[in-house]
Formats: C-alpha cells, sequence, structure tokens
C-alpha cells in the first residue's frame, strides 16, 4: 500500500513542484514585499517593516477608482453573460440543423485578438472628424444626440467597456453551457412530458438543476476573470487609463510596478494582496452557496 502511495507522489511531483515555483512561491514573495515599507528593487532594501504600503493603497485615489471600476465591471458583466449565454445556448439546443455552424459563429469572438475587437468597439462607438460612430447614426435616427463613448462622460465609458466584456466572454460560456445542455438525459424530459409539465416547468425543475454544477463553475471563473480585467480596458481606452478613469485593479498594480508612476513594487504588492483577499472572499461566498443551489 506504502509502495502505491510513493508512486501516487512520484506522479504528482511535477505539478506540485510547478505549482510550488509558479504560484506558491511568488504569492508568498507578494506578501512579503507588502509590509516591506520604502522597498528598494535595486539594492533589496527597505525602511521597515508595517502596514504603511496598504494604508497608502486604501487611501490613493487611483486604486478607489480602479476598485470601483472593478467592482462595477464584475457585478454587471459576469451575471449579464451568464444569463444571456444560457438563453442563446438553450435556444441553439432546440436547433437541430446548423447547430454546429451556429456554435461557430457564435465562438468567433473568444478566438479573435482582443485588440482588434477593441479596434470595431472604437469604430462603433467613437466618432471621429468624419462620422459619429455607427451606433451614434442609430441613436440619431431617434433623436438622440451624439455621445463620445470613448472620450466622453464616465457612465458612457463604463457602458461600452461592460458591453465589450460581456461580447469577449459570452462565446466561452455558450460553448460550456451547450456541452452541458446536451449532457441532460433525454428520459428526463421525456417522463415530464408524458406528465403533461409546461416547458418553463421543465427548464426550472430538470435542465437548471442538471446544469448547475456548469453555471457555478462559469459564475466562479467570470468572477475570477472579471476581476483581472486590463487588456479590455486598454484595448478600448489605451495605455492612459488613470487619465480616462477607466483603469481596473490589474492595471493599477501595472502601473505602480512598470508605468509612469512605477518603480514602487511595495505597494503594488499591496494591492495584489487586497485583489487575492476580495477573489478569495468571493469565491467562498459563491462556494457557501452552491452548497444549497448546486446538485451533483
Amino acid at each position: 500500500m506504502e509502495k502505491k502511495n510513493l508512486k501516487g507522489w512520484l506522479y504528482l511531483l511535477p505539478a506540485i513542484l510547478f505549482l510550488g515555483v509558479f504560484m506558491v512561491y511568488p504569492l508568498i514573495d507578494v506578501f512579503i514585499y507588502s509590509f516591506e515599507e520604502g522597498y528598494n528593487s535595486a539594492s533589496g532594501t527597505s525602511f521597515g517593516i508595517g502596514l504603511y504600503n496598504y494604508e497608502y493603497v486604501l487611501h490613493d485615489p487611483y486604486f478607489l477608482q480602479a476598485l470601483k471600476n472593478t467592482l462595477i465591471l464584475v457585478f454587471i458583466t459576469v451575471p449579464l453573460s451568464t444569463l444571456l449565454a444560457l438563453g442563446i445556448s438553450v435556444g441553439l439546443a432546440s436547433i437541430k440543423k446548423l447547430r454546429n455552424l451556429f456554435q461557430t459563429v457564435y465562438f468567433l469572438p473568444y478566438v479573435t485578438n482582443t485588440l482588434a475587437v477593441g479596434i470595431v468597439f472604437m469604430i462603433l462607438f467613437k466618432p471621429t472628424a468624419y462620422t459619429d460612430g455607427l451606433v451614434n447614426i442609430f441613436l440619431g435616427m431617434f433623436g438622440i444626440s451624439p455621445i463620445d463613448f470613448i472620450g466622453g462622460p464616465y457612465w458612457a465609458k463604463m457602458l461600452v467597456l461592460c458591453i465589450y466584456t460581456v461580447w469577449v466572454v459570452m462565446p466561452f460560456k455558450i460553448l460550456v453551457l451547450t456541452g452541458a445542455l446536451a449532457s441532460v438525459r433525454e428520459d428526463y424530459y421525456n417522463a415530464a412530458r408524458l406528465d403533461g409539465t409546461s416547458s418553463f416547468r421543465i427548464f426550472r425543475k430538470i435542465t437548471l438543476p442538471m446544469i448547475s454544477p456548469t453555471l457555478f463553475y462559469l459564475v466562479i471563473t467570470g468572477f475570477i476573470g472579471a476581476f483581472k480585467a486590463y487588456n479590455d480596458a486598454v484595448a478600448l481606452f489605451g495605455t492612459e487609463l488613470n487619465v480616462a478613469e477607466m483603469n481596473t485593479i490589474v492595471g493599477y498594480i501595472y502601473d505602480r510596478l512598470y508605468g509612469e508612476g512605477g518603480g514602487y513594487p511595495s505597494y503594488a504588492s499591496a494591492a495584489a494582496i487586497i485583489l487575492f483577499a476580495i477573489v478569495l472572499t468571493i469565491t467562498c461566498i459563491n462556494l457557501l452557496v452552491s452548497r444549497k443551489h448546486v446538485h451533483y
């Protein structure tokens, strides 16, 4: 029995080493940096150890703006993209002919370069010297004045960022949910139809419970992915995200490390630990909720 256990651990050893070197060690290192005040990356020295880095970050208006943007992005795009993906997946599951073609069409945005999609959205939403943008042309048909969605008011920029994020993440969710719906046994549906059960009740009592583990997986990964958002904002608003008031927590961390106000790994580490704590808390809450609503 001990030999079998040893053999199993040997199989796991490469993965354990990989996780230890590239995930556990960096996390511990960042945690230590976050408490070192005035850390100098060149000399490897600091003034002392304390909570000043956290106090600075939590009072930094740029971080507070990035936190606000990230939370708005998370709590709007994750539920919205999941619900839209579920509706589209149910529609695709009911289509027998050309189902694979529709799945391919819906999946295309996921494999398209992020910056390329961002340029397309800029063409749609940004007014230029030659045109007000396709969206503004459409709004003009209803008598609505042109809006600069890229360089204009905050709510307009956030609206575009949310739409862009939903557009980018939804194809993957559609693909996963379509597979989950296909795995539900047809016997359950046939038995419900024999009893005269309505389609809505079948969906609520059979379909949703059967695909609840997949939905839970998409919600968890969606929250984590939305908290790591950065490329989406850069694709739409460029690298000067603080000026545009559209920075995210990951963007703030990057700026503190490599941006114009960079060279402060202690501040970046403190922000990274705060982000880690937020994501961990939300994940734990989702895990507690899943015990009552997810059927395995």
